[in-house]
C-alpha cells in the first residue's frame, strides 16, 4: 500500500517502546509491559508500574537523564527476552562463565552495579567512535593539508554521520539484529495504528507505516546533528582538549535534541516535519516490516498500558 494510503493519525501519544528479543517492551503513563514469545509459540508477558521522576519536568535535564534511564532499562528488558524467548536451559547454557560466576556468587545488587557498567561501556564506545576517533582523524589531517574552522566542522561532522550509518548498516547484516528491527517495525505500527484510531488488530496494524518521528533512530540522529552546530564555536588547536569539551557538553547536546524530539513528536508543521525527516529516513536502517506474529506480540505488549483517556498519554 503506498504511504499517501495509509491510515491518518488522529492524535499524537507518549506511549513508545523497544525491540527486544523475539519480543517488545511498551512503556505507557502508568505501565509498562515487555511481551516475549516463547519457544512454545505463546507470548510471555510482563508487566511492572511505571516510574517517574523529577527531573521529567525540567527542559534540557530530562533529556540526558531519559537516556541512561532507558539505556538502563533497556539493558535489563533485553537480557528478560532473551531468557524467556530462548527457554530457561537454553539460555543457561549460553551464558558465559562470568555470568554464572556472577548470579551464583553475588547479590542482585552487585549484578546491577555490573549492568550498570556495562551499559557505562557501551556508552565509553560511543564516545569513542563519534568523539574521538572523528574528531582525532581530522586534526591528523588538517597537519597534512591547511584546513580553516568551517572545512574541519564540515568534514568531522561528516565522518560522524558515515560511521553511524555504516554501524547501523552493519547491524542490519547481522540475523538476529535484523529480525529485532523487524520487532521495532512492529512496535511503530501497533502504536500508528494506535493512534489512527483504529481497534488494535493485525490486519489494521499491517495498513500502518513502520516510521514514526518519535525513535530512538531519530533521537541518535539528532544528537548527532545538534552536536556538529554545538561543537562547531569549540577550539581546534588542542585536540585533547576538543574531546574533553565535546564531552563535558554532551549532556546540553542531548538535552536540546530531546526538546526537539519531543516538540517533533506532538507537533506537525513543516519546520518539525523538517527536523524529524533525517530520523525517519535513517529509520529505514532499523525498521523492517514485520510478520504477522511479530504484529501480535506488539498489540499484546501495548495493550495493557494504554491509558483509559488517550489524553492521559498525550506527549
Amino acid at each position: 500500500m503506498e504511504q499517501n494510503n495509509r491510515p491518518k493519525e488522529r492524535f499524537r501519544t507518549s506511549v513508545g517502546g523497544q525491540a527486544l528479543m523475539e519480543g517488545i517492551m511498551m512503556r505507557g503513563p502508568k505501565r509498562i509491559c515487555c511481551a516475549v514469545r516463547k519457544p512454545d509459540g505463546t507470548i510471555d508477558l510482563k508487566q511492572e508500574e511505571t516510574r517517574h521522576y523529577f527531573y521529567e519536568k525540567i527542559p534540557l535535564v530530562r533529556g540526558c537523564c531519559a537516556m541512561i534511564y532507558s539505556l538502563l532499562t533497556g539493558y535489563r528488558y533485553l537480557m528478560h527476552s532473551a531468557e524467556v524467548s530462548m527457554g530457561e536451559e537454553a539460555f543457561a547454557d549460553s551464558e558465559s562463565k562470568f555470568d554464572k560466576w556472577l548470579e551464583a556468587h553475588c547479590s542482585k545488587r552487585v549484578q546491577n552495579l555490573f549492568m550498570g557498567a556495562a551499559a557505562l561501556a557501551g556508552g565509553l564506545l560511543a564516545i569513542l567512535l563519534f568523539l574521538v576517533i572523528p574528531t582525532t582523524l581530522v586534526g591528523l589531517l588538517g597537519q597534512v593539508i591547511e584546513l580553516g574552522r568551517w572545512p574541519r566542522v564540515i568534514l568531522e561532522g561528516l565522518l560522524k554521520i558515515a560511521i553511524f550509518v555504516v554501524y547501523l548498516y552493519l547491524c542490519t547484516r547481522m540475523s538476529e539484529i535484523h529480525r529485532m528491527f523487524q520487532y521495532h517495525g512492529a512496535e511503530h505500527k501497533t502504536i500508528a495504528c494506535y493512534e489512527a484510531g483504529l481497534p488494535l488488530e493485525v490486519e489494521n496494524v499491517r495498513l500502518c507505516s513502520r516510521f514514526h518521528p518519535r525513535c530512538g533512530t531519530s533521537f541518535m540522529i539528532l544528537v548527532l546533528l545538534v552536536s556538529i552546530f554545538i561543537n562547531s564555536v569549540l577550539p581546534w588547536e588542542n585536540l585533547a582538549l576538543r574531546v574533553v569539551y565535546k564531552i563535558l557538553l554532551l549532556p546540553l547536546v542531548m538535552g536540546i535534541s530531546y526538546e526537539l524530539i519531543k516538540w517533533a513528536g506532538r507537533s506537525c508543521n513543516p519546520l518539525t516535519r523538517f527536523i524529524s525527516a533525517p530520523g525517519l529516513w535513517l529509520q529505514r536502517l532499523t525498521t523492517f516490516e514485520p510478520d504477522d506474529s511479530m504484529i501480535e506480540v506488539a498489540i499484546a505488549a501495548v495493550t495493557p498500558v494504554l491509558p483509559e483517556d488517550p489524553k492521559e498519554g498525550e506527549w
